[in-house]
């Protein structure tokens, strides 16, 4: 805690010395096309940080801006854009603006023709709101951009321009997300810092970080993706953060309804409903939803249904002041048709043999944020979350290459409650002639759940309760979790080329457990021989300070260089301690994780014409916690899972995304509401274990790491019909640390090669709208995933081709 006190005292000092910097101001007034008071315009100063309103006369002011060049812009809905390039002295400048009305001659299409065309992929600006990217790799898919199959949350077309990416495909209907980048495992995207609208969503930020929950992609506005260099600001985890972001309601209407009704294959039904708009002269917006999806999977035992809403509501109270609150509820039942062995996988992959495996899963999330910004130089952001949910899964946990026999199945229930605090206090000073940057923020975080699992019914239906509540057979645990953080990090521009980002993070974690498993012994005949209830109580304290730095040149306008290189922490997840599974084992002696990533890229872009990024980084992890593959007690020995800090591992390799528009190539007048636009995402990845004391282990291939992964695509647009075609490929690589090839279990082993191809195409006139997707075009058989326990154990086998027709409506006022 010292270093942390030692930490608070230098940045409030550093931040008290830049108080004293040199500053300037603009007012004037803002007039509409009839020379009227233009109120309803926002006047800013653009990548600074720096707007505000005009009054009811027209009148603007912005005060104490850092001496240094800008450019002034000024807009409403309406009217044209205002750009002029100014430069704040110490004096204040008057500047009397004309707004001038779009002509009520263009068409609504030409007008769509001509604007710049968005390729669905765009970038974090250096500042946005209270939060810092300069130098480092950030990632934006704008969903308003993209064809894709979003009634079904499609990860690969909507991932598909995400460099690096691992997805995992275990259901038809996306009810939950696997994604993992650069070697991390995708399992429920545990190792992002998975948040929406800006804060977490997880069952439990430090005891169990995994997603249960995912956002239905059609209302989503875009996804934002941060890598390992936001340790500093989101959390100590290897992967980065990963935002989802709802939509607005529109802001020129004071209601809008939006109805997708999608039909698909395999009994498939998706409705998604929403409803949002502007009151009070613009000032408070809301937008709401719910979906509903019901359907089957391709193979048998695998139906579902699931019901997610969310309500969203944002008051602008004054100029100073903003809030957001928002609650989201999700609550979903499936059937899971098991895993298979590699046998029976070429043999059919459509067979089940599990008709009585169930997962049910409750999600609520609340929050509030305040945006508060007294001044032009400092701006406030707090947000305050939490989360109730619940997670069950019953059914048989054997190896999937044994008969399910019937009797009492087994039942694992988790319960999860959490609560956080962030707060980000963002100051802009004047430095070197330039407007600089600090962050500084605080997170409190608390989280508690419970872990229980024993014995279920022997029925086949979807009866979640315990047979025995009071006296489980295997395990009842509570765990509690805390965690206080400080971060700070600057943006400091050193001329008009360089930018360097230096930061700061520092944590205490504490994190207890207690409660009782059981070790239970049987005979050969089946009967319990051994029924021993042992007492387990845990109770670990650390703190640390972890560091990063980040910077970026620009070549030219277009073109920049960028690097950062920043420490990573992970703690382990003591949820997963006492969970009882024959085929999967942990380790009563895991260790946190830690070390550090690194990034050197290169991109650019052309608005409308191409963007592009070619990155190499380097990932090395410190006790990296695996899985390896042993064998079992006398007198059977059977292989099992052994989840473990294996080794220390690295990770190095090198990402690449390209996207052209073809036609504006072309530069022909005749194509000029037309795209064809061509992108290719390339990963090349090596990641080794480095021990050289375990010879079974040394220069092994981690686990769930591809080795190359492309993805491809092609995209047409001409006036309001466009469609799609994607091509993913993903190489082999295995499911353990050891690179078995094949196991009976069919837990572990390879996992070969697989290419998928999917096609989607929609048309919007007027009010109407119409989508078709083919998913898995060419009915491509494979598989992406070994589970160890549910939705398995054993090979779970992707979706079969599946065709889906969507109709839309939109009527607003």
């Amino acid at each position: 805690m010292e270093r942390i006190g030692i930490l608070l005292i230098s940045v409030f000092l550093f931040l008290g010395g830049s108080l004293g910097a040199q500053t300037g101001g603009i007012s004037g007034y803002v007039t509409c096309s009839d020379s009227s008071p233009c109120r309803e315009a926002v006047i800013m100063l653009e990548y600074s940080g720096f707007y505000t309103d005009p009054d009811d006369k027209g009148f603007f002011s912005l005060a104490n801006i850092p001496c240094g060049n800008y450019k002034l812009v000024a807009f409403a809905y309406g009217y044209q854009t205002y750009m002029q390039p100014v430069r704040i002295d110490s004096s204040v400048q008057m500047i009397q603006i004309h707004l001038t009305a779009l002509g009520k001659q263009f068409d609504p299409v030409i007008v769509q023709g001509e604007r710049i065309r968005s390729l669905g992929i765009s970038r974090k600006e250096n500042v946005d709101g209270a939060n810092l990217y300069a130098g480092k790799k950030t990632e934006v898919v704008q969903l308003a951009d993209i064809q894709a199959n979003l009634s079904t949350n499609n990860a690969r077309q909507v991932f598909g321009k995400i460099t690096g990416l691992t997805i995992w495909e275990s259901d038809v209907a996306g009810l939950q997300l696997g994604v993992g980048g650069r070697g991390l495992s995708p399992n429920r995207t545990a190792n992002f810092n998975t948040r929406q609208n800006g804060y977490d969503i997880s069952a439990d930020a430090l005891g169990y970080p995994e997603a249960y929950y995912t956002p239905p992609m059609e209302a989503l506005e875009r996804i934002e993706v941060l890598r390992g260099a936001a340790s500093l600001q989101y959390g100590t985890q290897f992967g980065g953060m990963l935002n989802f972001v709802t939509k607005r309601g529109p802001s020129d209407k004071r209601f809008e309804v939006n109805s997708r009704q999608t039909l698909g294959s395999y009994g498939y039904f998706g409705s998604f409903n929403s409803f949002g708009g502007t009151l009070d002269s613009g000032r408070f917006n809301h937008y709401s939803y719910i979906q509903y999806k019901r359907g089957n999977s391709w193979r048998e035992n695998s139906g579902f249904e699931a019901v997610t809403g969310s309500v969203k509501l944002n008051w602008q109270i004054s100029k100073k002041w903003q809030h957001q609150v928002e609650f989201t509820g999700m609550n979903y039942l499936a059937q899971q048709a098991g895993g298979l062995t590699d046998a029976a996988f070429k043999e059919d992959p459509r067979q089940s043999f599990r008709c009585r495996n169930w997962f049910q899963v409750n999600w609520n999330l609340a929050a509030w944020q305040v945006q508060y910004r007294p001044d032009s130089v400092n701006l406030i952001e707090m947000r305050v979350f939490g989360l109730l949910a619940e997670r069950s899964s019953l059914g048989n946990l054997e190896r999937i290459n044994r008969i399910d026999l019937g009797g009492n199945r087994n039942l694992i229930q988790g319960k999860f409650a959490n609560i956080g605090q962030e707060l980000r206090w963002l100051r802009t000073f004047t430095w070197l002639g330039k407007p600089q940057f600090n962050l500084l923020g605080y997170r409190i975080y608390s989280g508690h759940s419970k872990a229980r699992q024993g014995d279920g019914n022997a029925g086949s239906g979807a009866d979640f309760y315990f047979l025995h509540p009071d006296d489980l057979e295997n395990s009842d645990y509570r765990f509690a979790n805390t965690n206080l953080a400080l971060f700070w990090e600057q943006v400091l521009q050193l001329g008009t080329r360089l930018t360097v980002s230096p930061g700061v993070r520092a944590e205490y974690i504490r994190t207890a457990a207690s409660g009782y498993y059981k070790l239970r012994v049987l005979d050969a005949a089946g009967n319990l021989v051994v029924d021993e209830k042992i007492q387990d109580a845990r109770d670990r304290e650390r703190s640390f300070v972890i560091a990063g730095i980040g910077g970026q040149y620009k070549l030219n306008s277009k073109v920049e260089v960028y690097a950062n290189i920043s420490q990573n922490y992970r703690a382990i997840n003591y949820t997963d301690l006492r969970i009882s599974n024959p085929g999967f084992r942990v380790d009563s002696n895991l260790r946190d994780e830690h070390g550090f990533t690194a990034d050197l890229g290169i991109r650019g872009e052309k608005a409308g014409l191409f963007i592009y990024e070619l990155t190499g980084f380097y990932l090395k992890y410190n006790g990296r916690i695996g899985q390896v593959l042993r064998a079992g007690e006398a007198p059977l020995y059977l292989d099992y899972r052994f989840r473990t800090n294996v080794a220390d591992s690295r990770t190095y390799g090198v990402e690449a995304m390209g996207e052209i528009n073809l036609f504006r190539l072309l530069k022909k007048r005749s194509l000029r509401f037309q795209d064809l636009n061509l992108f290719v995402n390339m990963a090349f990845t090596d990641a080794r274990y480095l021990a050289p004391e375990q010879k079974a282990i040394d220069q092994k291939e981690v686990e769930m790491v591809p080795g190359m992964l492309i993805r491809s695509g092609l995209r047409y647009r001409w006036k309001s019909f466009r469609s799609s075609l994607n091509y993913s490929y993903t190489a082999t690589h295995f499911s353990d640390a050891t690179n078995s090839e094949w196991t009976s279990s069919a837990i572990e082993g390879r996992i070969p090669a697989y290419a998928v191809l999917d096609f989607s195409t929609g048309w919007k006139k007027g009010k109407w709208s119409v989508d078709l997707s083919v998913n898995n075009v060419l009915n491509t058989k494979y598989f992406t995933r070994r589970a160890d326990s549910y939705p398995g154990p054993g090979i779970i086998p992707a979706e079969a081709r599946a065709l889906y027709l969507t109709l839309g409506l939109q009527i607003g006022k």
